[in-house]
């Protein structure tokens, strides 16, 4: 009995989650049963707790008002829960909840029922560091930290907030865990008044005499030395001074960003009040043409205040001005405090602060707008003048809404699109019950019923009439407005492909909306659809100037200069964007697969994979397509069947289309190409069965016909294969869509090529090439698709016209 209790004694590393509920102790009892429930059902239902509890891995151990979860496997695994958590409750802005998060040793002890359970240091510390945090907030301990520092992934969550005292007067190495929309990235109260404490500390004094005395004998040394070396020291400082004037002298003088507001608030869930001042003041700033306004996604980049350097976030940014403030709410108060800077000198040219009753918040976001109107000394027209002063609601609720709203709206081309458009919906169909006169809400909910439609999760006619549905109340609240034109473009865009009502209607909207990078965004997208490539660059590049640090613009940019054969161009977009980005496995594929395109080099892309490998599973699954698809053009079986077991169950995104491919059409294609005849006719037949179900349900989706046609082809359909291939560009043809459309004249090629029809194949090919968008050089030259085709010259004369030119780098 000795020896057991030993062994249960012994000390080892676990990971641990920390979790509790903020504000427990004041709910009723009914409420805290309520909350506990919930929250019980959001950690059950992640996918990091379900693996591990099936590994025997975790130990669940109630405590109250929380729990924490005691993992034994890998330190990223509570880490990985708590995003899931974190994703769970966004549509809970009612369920405050913190996390602590710290790797440490554990016990198994015998409690009082005689019960085996864990206890320990790693425990404990986990609970210090969580109760560190406000609401909203993911800590995690610097040890915690440091390992996950080490890759790439992590990185750009972490967020060192430095020492802190906790309980029994124990120092603990804390960090903020915080990207996008996913924890808090307001400092917490208790770090704040930490580092208050120090600064008053009683010894301060002496240091600061200290450092005076220090300085002081410096700038003695630096004046006696300027006055030996002035001339020469002139010189040297010449060249550069001269060079810094002539780039800020390309930043208009009349161009701001309006940095987040910081929230002082004790609620800490009041951040999205925080960002809703900001917001509208922004918003207000854009309207007016006389100004340059950097647009929000990039401006919500520089959260910290802390650690804001303002001359070079100007220069990151190509402003003169930069706008900060701070919100604090109270019960029905709020004040504002707002300052503009010269992001060139760091001068404060303007600050004002307003104590208001909370409903005059919009009144606020108004005046501040119009006072840094007048000190940019921007001219203001009288439509202009109108729009700022009009409020958006005048409920403070369902503005809070809408934000949660927009925020969910953001992750549209996040895995798990679908559930978060679904709750986007319904708290604006909450904030709408609440004003139905609130117009952003009543146009996003137009937007966000559109995207389900436009990106096929939701490829109906039903889905179709609600975005139409909530467009008409929109126009019935104000027809002229600027949004609403956007809304209708929108509509006549993705619900029926309308490039030139579309292009209309963003037209009208750019008279109000003169710095709406997303507006330049959509044209230039449309622009891309009807071949207008000159404009589709312009357009791109506008977006980009007025939205620096917005992925998916620089995304996108890269992909049009790319399309039209500029890979030098899009190269530099895509290192910016996987600079905002860093984890983005798209941007990173994509630099290394204009290598591929351009020059037929496979190298940086098996390089990219490779590194994909060393960062897990999700990497690997992200970017399945792309392994099975270098594989193929290394001509390498063994590196084929490991990519296929990377290739998620579900299939892949392609994100040509944005249409998912079924696991068993890679298989058969695997099989094909190494010729097991089989293994490619049993994986042809169960990826048909997906493909039929879907054109049968959406019987006007081109993806879905393209994809039934290339399978056929595979199974050797010849008749239904061509007839579907040629029924996608029916759908799509490259006269309605010159961006979307090659990708199924490639598919078209690729049928007639398998089933025999090189004359097809060949004519086809040749359609894509004179395409921006079509085949490449590197596909033509390497992938064994084309295979059928090698021994006819005038494939080899196709290839050599892709060819890159050795002189300018692009090709012919």
């Amino acid at each position: 009995m000795a020896d057991e209790q030993k062994a249960k004694l012994r000390l080892e590393i676990a990971h641990v989650l920390f979790i509790d509920i903020v504000g427990y102790s004041k709910l009723s009892t009914d409420e805290q049963s309520e909350t506990l429930h919930e929250l019980n059902a959001i950690v059950r239902r992640t996918e990091a707790a379900q693996s591990a509890e099936a590994a025997d891995e975790l130990v669940f151990l109630p405590t109250g008002d929380g729990m924490a979860l005691v993992f034994t496997g890998s330190e990223e695994e509570p880490v990985e829960c708590a995003l899931e958590i974190a994703q769970g409750l966004r549509a809970k802005p009612s369920l405050p909840v913190r996390m602590g998060i710290h790797s440490g040793p554990v016990h198994h002890v015998v409690d009082v029922n005689q019960r085996e359970n864990i206890a320990g240091a790693g425990i404990n510390i986990a609970q210090r560091i969580m109760d560190c945090g406000d609401a909203g907030h993911i800590l995690v301990s610097k040890r915690v930290a440091d390992d996950l520092a080490q890759s790439r992934r992590w990185q750009p969550y972490l967020h060192d907030l430095g020492d802190v005292e906790v309980k029994h007067g124990q120092v603990v190495s804390v960090v903020n865990f915080y990207a996008d929309v996913v924890g808090n990235p307001t400092p917490p109260g208790k770090v704040q008044a930490n580092k208050k404490e120090i600064r008053s500390a009683p010894n301060r004094g002496k240091r600061s005499l200290v450092a005076v005395l220090i300085t002081a004998f410096l700038l003695f040394a630096i004046v006696i030395v300027a006055l030996i070396f002035t001339p020469a020291i002139l010189k040297s400082l010449r060249s550069p001074i001269s060079g810094d004037k002539t780039a800020s002298s390309s930043i208009p003088e009349k161009s701001i960003a309006v940095l987040p507001f910081e929230n002082l608030s004790d609620d800490k869930q009041n951040a999205f009040f925080a960002d809703g001042v900001q917001d509208e003041v922004l918003t207000n700033l854009a309207k007016i043409a006389d100004l340059k306004v950097i647009s929000r996604t990039s401006v919500m980049q520089y959260r910290d205040a802390a650690a804001r350097n303002l001359r070079d976030i100007g220069q990151q940014l190509g402003v003169a001005h930069v706008l900060e403030g701070s919100v604090q709410r109270a019960a029905n108060q709020v004040r504002v405090n707002a300052q503009l800077i010269n992001a060139r000198t760091d001068a404060h040219e303007w600050a004002e602060n307003y104590d208001r009753p909370l409903n005059d918040v919009f009144a606020i976001q108004s005046e501040i707008a119009k006072a840094i109107a007048g000190q940019l000394q921007a001219h203001l027209s009288p439509s202009e003048r109108a729009a700022i002063a009009q409020a958006p609601t005048h409920d403070v609720v369902a503005n809070d809404l809408y934000l949660r709203a927009r925020a969910l709206d953001d992750l549209s081309n996040e895995p798990g699109a679908k559930e978060y458009l679904l709750q986007g919906i319904s708290l604006l169909e909450e904030a709408l019950r609440r004003d139905p006169n609130f117009l952003l809400a009543q146009c996003l909910l137009s937007e966000i019923n559109g995207d389900l439609y436009w990106v096929g999760v939701d490829h109906t006619p039903a889905r179709l009439e609600q975005a139409h549905a909530a467009l008409q109340q929109a126009e019935r609240i104000q027809p002229d407005a600027g949004e609403v034109h956007v809304e209708k473009a929108l509509y006549a865009y993705h619900g029926f492909r309308d490039y030139e009502q579309a292009r209309k209607e963003f037209e009208l909207a750019r008279k109000s909306l003169p710095n709406s990078s997303r507006l330049y965004f959509y044209i230039g997208v449309v622009d891309r659809r009807q071949a207008r490539w000159n404009d589709a660059i312009k357009n791109m590049d506008k977006a980009v100037e007025l939205d620096p640090r917005n992925f998916l613009v620089l995304e996108e940019a890269a992909f049009t200069h790319g399309g039209v054969g500029h890979f030098a161009e899009s190269n530099k977009l895509l290192r910016r964007a996987i600079e905002v980005s860093p984890k983005a496995y798209f941007a990173r594929i994509q630099l290394a697969l204009n290598s591929y395109f351009e020059r037929a080099d496979l190298q940086p892309l098996r390089t990219q994979l490779n590194l994909f490998m060393t960062e897990g599973t999700e990497a690997t699954s992200n970017a399945a397509q792309f392994f099975v698809q270098c594989a193929l053009a290394e001509r390498d079986p063994a590196a084929a069947k490991q990519a296929l077991g990377f290739v998620p169950a579900e299939g892949c995104i392609t994100e040509a289309a944005n249409f998912l491919l079924p696991r068993d059409w890679f298989v058969g294609l695997v099989a094909r190409t190494f010729g097991d005849t089989n293994e490619a006719q049993k994986a042809f037949t169960a990826a048909r069965a997906i493909a039929a179900k879907t054109v049968q349900d959406q019987p006007d989706y081109a993806p879905a016909w393209s994809l039934l046609g290339m399978i056929d082809a595979g199974l050797g359909h010849k008749a239904d294969a061509i007839a579907e291939g040629k029924r996608a560009c029916e759908l799509l043809p490259l006269s309605k869509d010159s961006w979307e459309a090659p990708f199924y004249v490639n598919n078209l090629a690729l049928i007639y090529a398998w089933v025999g029809e090189k004359d097809l194949a060949l004519e086809q090919l040749t359609i894509s090439a004179k395409s921006p968008g079509g085949i490449t050089y590197g596909e033509l030259k390497k992938s064994p698709d084309w295979d059928a085709l090698r021994s006819d010259p005038r494939f080899e004369k196709l290839v050599a016209s892709l060819a890159p030119n050795p002189t300018s780098g692009e090709r012919h």
